[in-house]
């Protein structure tokens, strides 16, 4: 049977509804804009932050940019490839040099970042010494550890825009 009050429905059309009742039963429409989520996004998710207008540059929450939260993480996780060549104080150094001065949030984080990576450099030296006493080859292993959880945490929490302040640390450079 057909609604009097319904314009007739033809095929793929989709189905019209008297102005004011949004939908069938008073409801209204669920789209994908209604119905809090978007397509390819698990419901309850929150949808992705509507990009930058032409011409600005978006912003993190906290107010930063995404060059600054890139180089504060740079300041961290340099540390780790710099590792490679066992002077891991060597990446939070070349940040603090080449961009510590354009942004403070990256100064702060590379500077944190080398006073952590000096701190475990004398921290392993004395625990080397310590070797002859057989108790060294325990705390190089413990310094080991607490070297790589610390930096990947301050890495990801840098890369997060978030502030990370390393615990255990001498405060040399300011």
């Amino acid at each position: 049977m057909s609604d009097p009050t319904q314009p007739p429905h033809h095929g793929d059309e989709p189905p019209r509804f008297p102005p004011g009742t949004g939908g069938p039963f008073g409801m209204p429409p669920v789209g994908p804009s209604q119905s809090g989520h978007h397509q390819g996004q698990a419901p309850g998710q929150q949808p992705p932050p509507p990009p930058a207008p032409p011409g600005q540059q978006w912003q993190h929450p906290s107010g930063r940019t995404p060059d600054e939260i890139t180089w504060g993480g740079a300041a961290h996780w340099s540390a780790l490839v710099a590792a490679f060549v066992a002077l891991s104080f060597l990446g939070p150094l070349v940040v603090l040099l080449t961009k510590g001065n354009e942004s403070a949030y990256v100064r702060r984080q590379a500077v944190e970042s080398l006073n952590f990576q000096l701190s475990i450099l004398i921290y392993g030296v004395v625990s080397f010494v310590l070797v002859f006493v057989a108790i060294g080859i325990l705390l190089l292993l413990v310094v080991g550890v607490l070297w790589l959880v610390f930096t990947i945490l301050g890495s990801v929490k840098a890369s997060q825009g978030e502030e990370y302040r390393y615990p255990l640390t001498i405060r040399m450079v300011s």
